[in-house]
This record gives structure tokens, sequence and C-alpha cells, in this order.
């Protein structure tokens, strides 16, 4: 077994497609969840073209390629997942059966630790290093999508028959709904990025797309498209304006959701969960198997989900002082924000105060 390192400019044609091949064939050799997009090549070339210090190590057994692992470093030898904070899954995508040591990992692509906060279920080897594991809620609609509100209708029947109540009245009062699947007007998707930064002020959370590199990831994903990726944006009109969008991701069997958002002016109408069972219909007609909502405690998301996966977060590490002084400094932090979002009577009162705060801000 012999590792290489490359940059993301380095990495050869074939090697993108014998990775692209391994997340395609995930579902059929048992690891659905490598399917995911963030786990793909596009993804981490992407943000390669964005951020600095984005390499690949491609772990090879007689010259052929049967693991790939994206990570960023620092030149320390500080190492996160690609995309921390804007990337909802991550580690390695390898061929089935395929194992490997984490040490030897980290030693062979120069880092001293290496930091997830998504890491998706079933890698061992970086799994011992894992410091909490929490749901990510999806939306199987591998059935059908008939099949999918059917469940929905079974277990919650009043929040279906309210929502699709509403879409009813939305037409009513403002005119012809229409759902585009995927809008290619770029216009949509900066009037989507306002409205998202918007929500973050108001909500007193740190506006993502007030940082230039996450802005231009998101309009470079958005214009990359293959069978088997691409940057999906969705869009609920009514009488011709937009009053909900949605920006994700897509591989060949998954619908990764990202950046939801809707404009307020039309609240009472709910326009954000309508514009999720018309992105599970429409993802359904497409052969996506479910949408992953993504890791966080959201009460649309428990009301769409059929089920859950789970990720984690935490650090592997090497004997190194960097390693320690790195955890150091991180775990305290991770600690109190987990604490606050586990306990509903730490979460609301700080959820308040945000969004008192984000109120605050926005009058100045």
């Amino acid at each position: 077994m012999g590792i290489s390192v490359y940059r993301p400019g380095e990495l050869t044609a074939a090697d993108r497609a014998a990775w692209t091949a391994l997340q395609s064939k995930a579902h059929l050799n048992g690891s659905p969840e490598l399917a995911n997009p963030f786990l793909s090549p596009e993804f981490a070339l992407a943000v390669g073209r964005c951020r600095r210090g984005v390499r690949i190590a491609v772990v090879r057994e007689n010259g052929e390629g049967v693991a790939y692992f994206p990570f960023q470093r620092t030149g320390t030898g500080i190492g996160r997942a690609v995309g921390i904070g804007v990337s909802d899954c991550q580690g390695v995508v390898h061929r089935p059966g395929f194992t490997w040591d984490a040490h030897e990992l980290l030693r062979a692509c120069g880092l001293a630790v290496w930091e997830f906060d998504h890491l998706v279920e079933g890698q061992a080897p970086f799994e011992a290093g894992a410091s909490g594991t929490f749901p990510s809620p999806v939306m199987d609609v591998d059935q059908g999508y008939e099949t999918y509100l059917g469940q929905l209708r079974e277990r919650s029947p009043k929040f279906t028959r309210t929502t699709l109540a509403k879409e009813r009245k939305l037409g009513r009062d403002a005119g012809e709904v229409r759902y585009v699947h995927d809008e290619r007007d770029p216009e949509a998707l900066r009037t989507l990025m306002e409205w998202k930064s918007a929500q973050y002020r108001r909500t007193g959370r740190s506006d993502r797309f007030a940082h230039p590199w996450i802005t231009h990831l998101v309009q470079q994903l958005f214009h990359t498209r293959s069978e088997q990726f691409a940057g999906i944006l969705s869009v609920l009109y009514a009488d011709g304006k937009p009053v909900a969008g949605h920006f994700g991701l897509r591989s060949g069997r998954v619908l990764a959701c990202w950046f939801p958002a809707y404009d307020p002016a039309f609240s009472k109408y709910s326009p954000g969960l309508i514009l999720h069972l018309r992105m599970a219909e429409a993802a359904a007609a497409d052969g996506i198997a479910y949408l992953d909502l993504g890791r966080g405690q959201k009460e649309y998301k428990d009301s769409l989900k059929t089920r859950e996966l789970a990720v984690s977060e935490g650090w592997v590490t090497r004997r190194h002082p960097i390693a320690i002084g790195h955890r150091a400094r991180r775990a305290p932090v991770r600690a109190l924000r987990n604490a606050v979002l586990a306990r509903p009577e730490l979460f609301e009162p700080a959820d308040r105060i945000l969004k008192r705060m984000g109120k605050i801000r926005s009058r100045h």
C-alpha cells in the first residue's frame, strides 16, 4: 500500500474518475453514506480553488486508487476537514472492505492532527477520536414521492395537511405557485444568498456569506455540472416572484441540503416547508434515494425526516506538541457549544439572546 499526497490541480483525470466510481457504487457496496456530494472530488477541488492548503491523499494498492482523503492543512501541520464550517459530510472515500491506520495516514499527509465536525458513519479508524456523535435527519424518497408523502401523513397528519393547505392558500392569495427544481438564473442565486445573509443577521448568527470565499465557493458549485455531481438551485415562485429557495449539492443518489431561505414577507405560508416537499417530489423523480437535511436540531427537520444518519466531531492526533496545543484550545469551545445545543433550558435563552442581538444589529 502506498500513499501519495497531491495538490488539487495535480489530481489526474483517472483518479477523479476512480474516486467518482467508488461513490457511484457505494449504495451497491453497503456504504451509501459515501455517496454524499460533500465527499466528491468536485467539492474538494472547488474548495481548493477558494482556500489554501487543500490536499488530497490517494491510497493505492498495486497501482490502483482504493481510497481518497481530502483535507486542509497549515504550514505547522494542523489539519482540518475540507471546507470545515460549511461541509456537512467528511471522511475517506474507499473501496469496500478497505481499512487504514489513522496515524499512518496522518504521518503520510504531514499532519499532527486532523479535526472534523461531520465525520460520516463507518470510518472506524477516525471514530476513535470522536468527542461526540449527532443526528443528521434525512428524507427517504427511494420508493417514490407518494410513498414518502404517505409515510409523512401517517406520522404527522396535522403537519402534512397544514403544509399542503398553506400551499393552496399561497396560490389563492399571491398568484400561481410554480416550482423550478434546477433553476439556472444566477440572479435567483443572488436573491437566495441575500435572504440567507439577512436570516443570519436577523437571528444573531454569523453571516457565512460575509466571507468572500464561501460566496465564491457557492457560485462556483452553481456552475459545476456532471452526470454524478451538480449544484442544484431550487426555487418556489408565486405569481412569477421568488418566495423561497434552496441551494444544495447532488450526487447520483443523494441531494445534500445546504442553504435554504425564504422571503419573510411570505412567512405565514411556510414557503420553506412547501419548497422542501416539492424538492422531495422532484428528487424522487430524478432517481435520488434521499435528501440529507444535515446536522442540527430544527423543528422543520424533525417534521420532514423519515430517519437519521449520524455524524461525529472530534480530532485524530499523533503524539505531537502541536496536536496537544490545538486540541487544548479547541475542545472547551466545542464542549460549551454542544452543551448549550443539547439542553433546551440553555439553548432557548441563548437563541433568544442571539435573535435580540440580530435585531439590534439590523437597526444599525
